[in-house]
């Protein structure tokens, strides 16, 4: 009879959901739950490791024992005061032999360039950020401070800027768009009613976000649509560029839902191109950078380590 093989265990949480999948000999299919819960001490960090117990106990059987390895990938795992809590709980809750607790930027390079080695990584989604890291001395985060302070390049704030052009020519203010007057009142109805649907609302980043396909959309006809989605695209390089700044020959990749809008993902590679530089197509996303981590530690023993970045225990 053949030994059993360890399984390993990769969990992304993001703001859209928790997904799991685990590893033992080949990919398991993947799992989901809700996403991540804040309460009045931050992220509910117990509550979502519950959740992955629980697909954990539904798809092992009792006989495979505890998995191997665990790597936790989190989104806002940087702004947490006490990561190192994060790590026990994810190591008392699933049980494993060895457990990774990691910031989705750093599973997002690895899943994005299939390599733990020098790169860097844009995710331009409803929020925007770039990293990049050599995976020793280089650890560099750009942006993702949120629509209101920073994201420059993500969807949120591409939509801000095709509601602040609709509503200057709605003022009859000269750099309006009456194209996106029109698409946007049929999204959201009349303007008077724009500044509490996406100033007041817990989910004003995504409602902002869901206009930037109307800017895209109008980019071909219309020329203040078209500046928008070009300095989203610059927006998107310079982050990328700077986040690579100084990493020996890195593999540059970018991700994010706002990659599917052409004239954004023009601007971007037009950007690197002045520079001398291209990216490669992402292969794949944070989950896959996790189970890729998940493996490498089991195959080899250990992965960087970094303090705010990527914690092992």
């Amino acid at each position: 009879m053949s030994e059993p093989t360890d399984t390993v265990v990769a969990v992304d949480v993001g703001g859209s959901g928790l997904r799991l999948q685990t590893y033992a000999g080949s990919p398991g299919p993947v799992r989901t739950a809700a996403g991540v819960r804040v309460g009045a001490g931050g992220i509910d960090v117990p509550a979502l490791v519950g959740d992955a117990r629980r697909i954990l106990d539904d798809g092992l059987t009792s006989a495979a024992g505890p998995p191997a390895v665990v790597v936790w990938s989190m989104r806002g795992l940087l702004f947490l005061a006490d990561r190192a809590e994060v790590l026990r709980t994810v190591v008392h809750g699933l049980g494993a032999r060895r457990t990774v607790v990691v910031s989705d930027a750093v599973a997002n390079l690895v899943g994005a360039t299939g390599r733990i080695g020098p790169g860097a990584v844009v995710a331009a989604g409803t929020g925007a950020v770039a990293f990049g890291t050599d995976f020793e001395r280089q650890w560099r985060r750009v942006d993702g401070w949120g629509h209101v302070l920073g994201d420059a390049g993500s969807a949120a704030v591409l939509g801000m800027g095709g509601l602040r052009a609709a509503l200057r020519a709605h003022d009859g203010l000269p750099d309006g768009s009456p194209a996106l007057l029109d698409a946007a009142t049929a999204l959201l109805g009349p303007p008077e009613t724009w500044p509490r649907q996406v100033m007041t609302t817990p989910d004003a980043p995504e409602r902002l976000a869901a206009v930037a396909p109307l800017v895209t959309a109008a980019a071909a006809d219309d020329p203040v649509a078209r500046d928008l989605c070009a300095r989203t695209g610059s927006a998107l390089a310079q982050a990328l560029l700077r986040a690579a700044e100084g990493l020996p020959s890195p593999s540059l990749t970018a991700t994010g839902g706002l990659l599917a809008a052409p004239p954004v993902v023009d601007a971007l590679d037009a950007a690197l191109a002045r520079t001398g530089v291209a990216r490669s197509p992402a292969l794949g996303g944070a989950l896959d950078g996790a189970l890729l981590l998940a493996r490498h530690l089991l195959e080899k023993g250990s992965v960087p380590e970094h303090p705010a970045y990527l914690l092992a225990g």
